[in-house]
C-alpha cells in the first residue's frame, strides 16, 4: 500500500460500524491482542474486545478514521468521561502507514475534536508493553496520572491539560 505523508491524510468522525472503521479497529484489535498473548488473535476475541462501539458514538465519543488515498489507514477515539473531561482511546496507526508523523498527526487531531466539545482535560491509559504509545503520548505532553476507570489491561495512565 502507498500511503501519503500524514499531513495529507483527510480524519473524520465515522460510526464505528463503517466499513473503513471496522477495518481498522480490526486490525488494531488484531495487533493488541497478538502482542498481549504472544499468538495470533482469533476472530471471537477481536468481536469481543471490539463491542458495539456505543462508548465512541453521539453523546459518549466520537470515533475518528484517517484516510490515505481513501483507504483507511489509522484511528483513534475520545470517549467523553464528563464536560471537560475525555478519555483518548483506540488509537493506532497501520504499519504501512507509520512513521513521518502519523500519530502525532491522529492524536493531535482527536485532541481538536476534545478542544471544540470544551474538553480541557485528556486523560488515557496503556500497557506497559506499548513503548511506543508511551514514548508519543509523553513527547505530545501527556504526563503519568492517578489510575482511573476499570480497564483490566491498563497498568499505565497519562493526563494532560488541553489548552
Amino acid at each position: 500500500m502507498n500511503v501519503a505523508a500524514p499531513d495529507t491524510w483527510s480524519i473524520a468522525p465515522a460510526p464505528v460500524d463503517d466499513p473503513d472503521a471496522r477495518t481498522v479497529l480490526h486490525a488494531y484489535l488484531d495487533e493488541l491482542i497478538s502482542r498481549y498473548y504472544g499468538r495470533p488473535a482469533e476472530e471471537a476475541e477481536i468481536a469481543h474486545e471490539a463491542g458495539d462501539g456505543a462508548d465512541l458514538l453521539g453523546d459518549r465519543g466520537v470515533f475518528l478514521v484517517a484516510r490515505a488515498g481513501g483507504a483507511p489507514v489509522a484511528c483513534a477515539g475520545v470517549r467523553w468521561l464528563a464536560a471537560d473531561t475525555g478519555e483518548l482511546t483506540r488509537v493506532f496507526v497501520t504499519r504501512p502507514a507509520r512513521r513521518g508523523g502519523a500519530g502525532r498527526r491522529l492524536v493531535t487531531a482527536a485532541e481538536e475534536v476534545a478542544r471544540a466539545r470544551g474538553v480541557r482535560r485528556m486523560l488515557l491509559n496503556t500497557r506497559r508493553d506499548l513503548t511506543e504509545a508511551i514514548a508519543l503520548y509523553t513527547c505530545l505532553g501527556y504526563r503519568p496520572t492517578d489510575p482511573y476507570g476499570d480497564d483490566p489491561y491498563a497498568e499505565l495512565w497519562f493526563s494532560k491539560e488541553l489548552v
